[in-house]
């Protein structure tokens, strides 16, 4: 099995699943820093979406490409941070690039912390 990392696509068994929590065998990017990928059983992911027609507030667009490896155009949905047990990842999808994970950070700072990173806590 192809180890860990940041940036990752991984698919992901997110069922069982409860109430608003997303369902079902779907890609999900790996957020973890790498620091911390090895040091727990769990890593924390954000899922995508095919649904690109349901873009919310802070959902980043992914265009599938030969880098990512996504079968569709798909989002992000920062919003629905999870973390789960490593034997739920079942197969390596691809990677995303730098910029993607620029705005990952941003946004993920923008939902816990309602502010930019830029600015000084």
């Amino acid at each position: 099995m192809k180890p860990f990392q940041r940036g990752q696509i991984w698919v992901v068994d997110f069922d069982p699943s409860v109430g608003h929590e997303y369902q079902k065998t779907r890609p999900a990017l790996i957020i973890q820093q790498d620091k911390y990928v090895n040091a727990t059983s769990l890593l924390t992911v954000i899922p995508t979406s095919s649904q690109t027609d349901k873009l919310t507030e802070l959902d980043i667009v992914l265009k599938k490409d030969s880098q990512n490896r996504l079968m569709k155009d798909s989002l992000l949905k920062i919003k629905q941070i999870s973390s789960f047990d490593k034997r739920r990842f079942v197969k390596f999808v691809g990677i995303t690039d730098l910029q993607t994970m620029a705005t990952v950070d941003e946004n993920i700072q923008l939902f816990l912390f309602g502010r930019p990173l830029s600015q000084d806590m």
